[in-house]
C-alpha cells in the first residue's frame, strides 16, 4: 500500500468509513518510525493536526481536543480528536469525539471551545457544509459530553446563519462565563471583506443573541479574524486572535498569518468593547505558532496552548504522511502591561538527568552538551553585557543547526533556521528577530523535542517557536559562542510523555 501524495478534492472529502483500516495503520506506523516524532508534544495519531480546541477542565481532568484529518498531511474533512490529562503534560489519547457525520458538519468539524456546565462538558464548534456549487455554509453547533466521555450532538444549529452584513466566513466560537451569563466570541468577515470579532450572549447556551462587533482596535484586521479568545488575566481582558491578511504596516510580522494579542483595562459588555487597549503584539516571535487557545482555569491560572504549524505551508514531515503538533501548555500573566507566557510548572515532571552549567562566554565555540537525542530542557542566565549565539540541533563541526543570536546590550534576540536541516517556508524568510525589555540578566528557557524548539526569553516576556527538521538525528550538539559576560544554567534530559 502506497502513501497518497496527490490529493484531489474528492479524496480530501471522502467519508471516513470508506477508508481501509490498513491505510490508517500504515500512517500510524510511519509516525512511530519517524526521527521527527515528538516525545512530549501532542502530535496527530495519524495524518494532520491543526487547531487546539475545547481546552478545559472537567470531572477532575484536563481535556483537550484538536482538529484532525486522519488520512494524510492535508486539510481534508475535519474532526475533533480527544486527549485527557491529569497534569497538563502526560496526555492520554482517547478517540474521535466529533465526526463530520451530520447535515450541519458534513464537510468538516471546525474549531470551537468547551466549558463545564453542571455535570457535563458543553462543546461548541463550527460545522462546515459545502453545497452543490461548492459554496460554504457555516453553522454554529453544540454537543454534550458526560463523565463517561460519551459525546452527544445537539441536533439543530445553535446559530444557523451569520448575522446580516457578514459572510459565511464565520467560525471558531469561544464560550466563557461572564457575570450571570454566557458570552461567546467568534471570528467573522464583513460583506466588505474585512476581519471582525463578534460577541454573543446566552443564558441557556441554546438561545444566542448577538451583542455586536467587538471594538478593540481602530485598525482594519485584514480579511478574516480566526480563533478569537477573550480571557481575563489579573482581571484584565486579553484578546488572542489571528487576523488573516493584516497590513504589515499596522504591526510587523513575517509569518503567512500572525497570532496576536491586545490587552485592555476593562471589558464593557454594554458597548461590546475592550477599553484602553494596547497596540497589537505578536504572541510568538518565531516561525510556527497559530490558532492559540486559552481559558480561565478553575485553579485561577490562565492557560494556553497553540498549534505549531501554519496554514498554506508545506512541512518536511508531509513526506512521511503526517503534519504538525501542539505547543506545551503555557501560563499567562501580565506585568507592566505586557503579556508574559511561561511553561506550566507541571513540565518539571519530565525532568531526568540534571547537569549544572557555569562559565564565561568566549570567542570560541564552547560545547555545552551533546545529549543522545534532541529531547531536553535548557535554562541559561547570561550577564546583561552578554552578546553571542547559542546553537541547537548542531552537528559536530557546527556547520548546521538552529542559531539563537542575542545582544543583551541592544535588547535583541534573533532565531535563524537557514542552516537548520531541511529548508521550508523560505518565501517568508529564515530569520526572526524580537526586541526585548532591558533587564539585569538575559534568561533563556528552552524546550527541544526532536523537531520542535520553544524558547522562552526573559521569563516569558518573549516566546520564539520553530519547527526544525534535521537530516541526521545525531545532530544534538549545543554550542555557545560570544564575546563578553558569564553564564550559569541547568540542563535536563526529558522523558517521553506517558
Amino acid at each position: 500500500m502506497k502513501l497518497i501524495t496527490e490529493w484531489t478534492t474528492p479524496l480530501r472529502y471522502k467519508p471516513y468509513h470508506q477508508w481501509p483500516a490498513a491505510y490508517q495503520d500504515m500512517l500510524e506506523s510511519a509516525i512511530q518510525k519517524s526521527d521527527w516524532k515528538q516525545a512530549f508534544h501532542i502530535q496527530p495519531k495519524t495524518g494532520l493536526l491543526n487547531d487546539p480546541n475545547g481546552f478545559s477542565f472537567y470531572d477532575g481532568k484536563w481535556h483537550l481536543f484538536y482538529q484532525a484529518y486522519p488520512f494524510g498531511p492535508v486539510h481534508g474533512v475535519k474532526s475533533w480528536y480527544h486527549m485527557v490529562s491529569d497534569n497538563l503534560v502526560d496526555w492520554e489519547k482517547r478517540d474521535y469525539a466529533l465526526l463530520p457525520d451530520s447535515p450541519y458538519d458534513s464537510h468538516g468539524v471546525y474549531s470551537g471551545s468547551a466549558i463545564t456546565v453542571g455535570d457535563k462538558l458543553f462543546l461548541m464548534y463550527t460545522g462546515n457544509v459545502r453545497d452543490e456549487r461548492w459554496e460554504r455554509h457555516s453553522y454554529q453547533l453544540g454537543a454534550w459530553m458526560d463523565s463517561e466521555m460519551l459525546v452527544e450532538k445537539i441536533t439543530e444549529p445553535l446559530i444557523e446563519n451569520p448575522p446580516t452584513g457578514y459572510t459565511d466566513e464565520f467560525r471558531d466560537p469561544q464560550v466563557f462565563r461572564y457575570q450571570d451569563q454566557y458570552l461567546m466570541a467568534i471570528g467573522a468577515q464583513t460583506k466588505r471583506g474585512k476581519g471582525a470579532v463578534l460577541v454573543y450572549q446566552s443564558k441557556q447556551l441554546t438561545d444566542w443573541e448577538l451583542l455586536g462587533e467587538l471594538d478593540y482596535t481602530t485598525e482594519e484586521m485584514g480579511f478574516m479574524v480566526e480563533c478569537p479568545n477573550l480571557v481575563f488575566v489579573d482581571n484584565q481582558p486579553v484578546l488572542l486572535f489571528c487576523p488573516q491578511g493584516l497590513d504589515q504596516n499596522i504591526t510587523p510580522y513575517q509569518n503567512i498569518y500572525p497570532n496576536m494579542y491586545v490587552i485592555g483595562s476593562a471589558f464593557n459588555k454594554e458597548t461590546v468593547s475592550i477599553e484602553n487597549t494596547s497596540d497589537l503584539v505578536n504572541l510568538d516571535e518565531g516561525f510556527d505558532v497559530y490558532a492559540t487557545q486559552a481559558f480561565n482555569a478553575p485553579d485561577d491560572r490562565v492557560l494556553s496552548i497553540g498549534w505549531i504549524g501554519l496554514p498554506e505551508l508545506d512541512y518536511p514531515s508531509f513526506e512521511e504522511g503526517w503534519a504538525h503538533c501542539l505547543s506545551i501548555v503555557k501560563e499567562l500573566s501580565i506585568k507592566d502591561q505586557h503579556l508574559y507566557q511561561k511553561p506550566v510548572a507541571e513540565m518539571q515532571v519530565l525532568r531526568q538527568n540534571h547537569e549544572v552549567l557555569q562559565g564565561s562566554v568566549q570567542d570560541e565555540y564552547l560545547l555545552l552538551g551533546s545529549p543522545d537525542k534532541n529531547v531536553y530542557e535548557l535554562k541559561l542566565e547570561l550577564d546583561a553585557s552578554a552578546s553571542g549565539s547559542l546553537y541547537l540541533f548542531a552537528d559536530k563541526q557546527n556547520t548546521e543547526g538552529l542559531k539563537l543570536s542575542f545582544d543583551a546590550k541592544h535588547d535583541t534576540i534573533s532565531m535563524d533556521r537557514s542552516k537548520a536541516g531541511i529548508p521550508f517556508g523560505e518565501s517568508y524568510g529564515s530569520i526572526r528577530t524580537a526586541t526585548l525589555k532591558r533587564q539585569d540578566k538575559l534568561t533563556l528557557h528552552i524546550f527541544v523535542d526532536r523537531s520542535v524548539c520553544e524558547v522562552f526569553v526573559n521569563d516569558g516576556y518573549c516566546v520564539m517557536t520553530s519547527c526544525v527538521f534535521i537530516k541526521d538525528p545525531q545532530q544534538t550538539h549545543i554550542f555557545l559562542h560570544g564575546f563578553e559576560g558569564n553564564y550559569t544554567g541547568d540542563f535536563w534530559t526529558l522523558r517521553d510523555m506517558n
